[in-house]
């Protein structure tokens, strides 16, 4: 009875809260530890962050649950997992993309560098990350380690052997190039990173206007006998995204897609059949349009720097154009579009619903502005929303 008096009394204060629209700093130090850990907080570190609440430091509260082990464990494992494979699974097994976004945030690293740094998170199982294998991330995660505690930054091109103008940051790790590089044409790297990083689909940067000199042969310039279709819809995709998509020419993926022994490929001479290093499924079908661009090397350059897709808010200090994929990496992480990207997915992550109004916006604008000016540390968006959403 007593027990039953308990969860009653409980219940009863929160519909209080719910009907006054009001909540103390225990209430909202305890929503603000489940948005980031997805635990609720002992008592002493409920009452530690009820006090800096108390003293109009709610910011100082978020950054002490995010000292919980299950922030990276859980709440990490679950926002970065859905990047890395083409279902957008959040359930998928802990890999080195999921790890090195883990770590990276852990360890205040400028979240831009994920695109293009020689960066890479392992951790203390056996076997050691390899490049043909997962069985090292899944073992992390079967025995339930503390990623907080046991993830340590290597290379990847100490741990996995890639050429040093191979690595592009999580691009280049073994599950990025597991589900983006595997057959395919690799437009899906650029189609996800753009998704997953930039928070645009290609519907959403269709432009029509742009040129179509770099569509390559595979696409018909009549789908369906009829030309029109190209002109209104085909190129609005192709004339931006075959450009860029160039920066992963020397890619592929070798072997099973399903399991181990898969492993990313970088072409570092030419073939001797081909005379080329340019990936064979950057050649394929090109009968369908036999005067189309025929992809010499990785030389990328962003057609999408003029025309409405200016408004992603490229940076004016960066050429527009390089070689390989650290260089694109570096152009679409120095967008403002990639910076208000991150804002907008953990404002998603911990508030549990999409910014819905002008209050919302101003909040996400805000929080855009601190985590550029904080060097891009991720942490500082997740305690801004956390603060945000702790209730009133």
């Amino acid at each position: 009875m007593r027990r039953t008096g308990g969860i009653a009394l409980a219940a009863l204060s929160l519909l209080l809260v719910i009907q006054n629209g009001h909540a103390n700093s225990r209430d909202q130090a305890q929503r603000i530890h489940n948005r980031l850990a997805g635990v609720p907080a002992d008592a002493a570190t409920l009452t530690e962050m009820a006090s800096l609440i108390d003293n109009n430091n709610a910011q100082a509260a978020a950054e002490l649950a995010m000292e919980h082990p299950a922030f990276y464990s859980v709440t990490l494992k679950q926002f970065a997992t859905p990047w890395t494979n083409e279902a957008q699974d959040v359930f998928a097994d802990l890999n080195d993309y999921t790890a090195t976004v883990i770590g990276a945030i852990r360890d205040d690293v400028d979240f831009r560098r994920i695109l293009f740094a020689d960066l890479l998170y392992v951790g203390n199982s056996s076997p050691a990350a390899a490049a043909d294998s997962n069985a090292h991330y899944r073992n992390l995660e079967a025995s339930h380690a503390d990623l907080q505690a046991v993830l340590e930054p290597v290379s990847q091109v100490s741990q996995y052997g890639t050429p040093a103008q191979a690595v592009a940051g999580v691009l280049t790790t073994r599950a990025a190039a597991n589900a983006f590089f595997y057959a395919g044409t690799n437009r899906a790297m650029l189609r996800f990173t753009l998704m997953n990083h930039m928070c645009r689909d290609l519907e959403q940067v269709k432009d029509t206007t742009r040129p179509s000199d770099r569509i390559r042969q595979d696409v018909s310039r009549s789908p369906g006998g009829d030309s029109r279709i190209f002109r209104n819809s085909c190129i609005g995709c192709h004339s931006g995204m075959d450009p860029l998509a160039q920066a992963f020419a020397y890619y592929d993926w070798e072997g099973d897609q399903e399991g181990d022994g898969g492993r990313m490929v970088y072409n570092t001479g030419n073939d001797p059949d081909t005379n080329t290093r340019v990936q064979g499924k950057y050649l394929i079908n090109s009968n369908n349009f036999p005067w189309g661009y025929i992809t010499p090397d990785d030389h990328w350059d962003n057609y999408w720097r003029e025309g409405p897709n200016a408004n992603l808010g490229w940076d004016s200090t960066l050429p527009g154009g390089g070689s390989g994929a650290a260089s694109l990496g570096e152009e679409l992480a120095n967008s403002e579009v990639f910076a208000s990207c991150q804002a907008e997915k953990v404002f998603t992550a911990v508030c549990l619903r999409k910014p819905a109004d002008n209050a919302d916006t101003s909040q996400l604008a805000t929080m855009t502005s601190a985590f550029k000016n904080d060097n891009y540390r991720m942490k500082t968006l997740f305690a801004d929303a956390a603060t945000y959403c702790m209730g009133d």
